[in-house]
């Protein structure tokens, strides 16, 4: 007889709220809905850091954004920012990448930018926001290379507030040019059907970043499978 067999989405999303009227209640409230699904983690603004150190699982990472969504910032302030974060409690970082600077042509400038972050934050894992709605295909090549030498731990895609998000092409570009080397891809930025969110998985997304992981978790159907019992 032919079986359904449920995967999981829980362990490839980080549940995400960034919006700058987010109130301590909507904080909570995503806890508990990553406590409930067991989501991998929980996204939110450095502020906000102590609220999941109280209400989410221990078994749940808590993860934060710098240089939140302009990536304009001086390396400095980004470093600082950094540091800040991880000692409110922060296990990975997600940072935007120096766009201007990077399509200005100054990429020795945009990947020192990165390096200074991660060497402040050592073994804590780095995620660069590339945003690619804003790059064409020669810049996505180019900036996969930079952030996959600058010594960072993951190239996401999109902070979801600069429009466009993640898509298929973006993760496969990715990963044909990362192949084997021990840099992950995170989806994020527009991610509303689970069948979305597996066709990102498929095409080679680690991690997906998403608020709408709660509707995502409860539209998901099982699979179909040939084993037979």
């Amino acid at each position: 007889m032919e079986a359904q067999i449920k995967r999981s989405l829980a362990p490839y999303i980080e549940h995400t709220l960034l919006k700058p009227e987010a109130k301590e209640s909507d904080i909570v409230r995503i806890c508990q809905e990553a406590n409930h699904y067991q989501f991998v983690g929980v996204c939110v603004n450095s502020y906000w850091l102590p609220t999941l150190q109280k209400y989410l699982n221990n078994t749940i990472l808590r993860i934060s954004v710098i240089g939140f969504p302009l990536g304009a910032s001086l390396t400095l302030a980004k470093v600082k920012e950094a540091s800040l974060a991880v000692e409110a409690g922060a296990q990975e970082i997600d940072m935007v990448l120096n766009i201007g600077a990077f399509k200005s042509g100054y990429y020795k400038e945009a990947q020192e930018d990165i390096i200074a972050v991660k060497k402040m934050i050592g073994n804590v894992p780095l995620k660069v926001i590339v945003e690619t709605s804003l790059l064409n295909p020669d810049e996505k090549k180019e900036v996969t290379q930079l952030v996959l030498d600058s010594g960072a731990d993951f190239i996401k895609t999109s902070t979801g507030f600069s429009g466009g998000g993640a898509s298929e092409e973006d993760i496969l570009l990715f990963k044909n040019i990362v192949g084997s080397k021990p840099l992950k891809i995170k989806a994020s930025g527009g991610i509303r059907s689970a069948d979305q969110a597996w066709r990102l998985i498929k095409a080679g997304a680690h991690r997906l970043g998403t608020s709408q992981g709660c509707y995502l978790m409860q539209t998901d159907p099982p699979v179909q499978s040939n084993i037979s019992y």
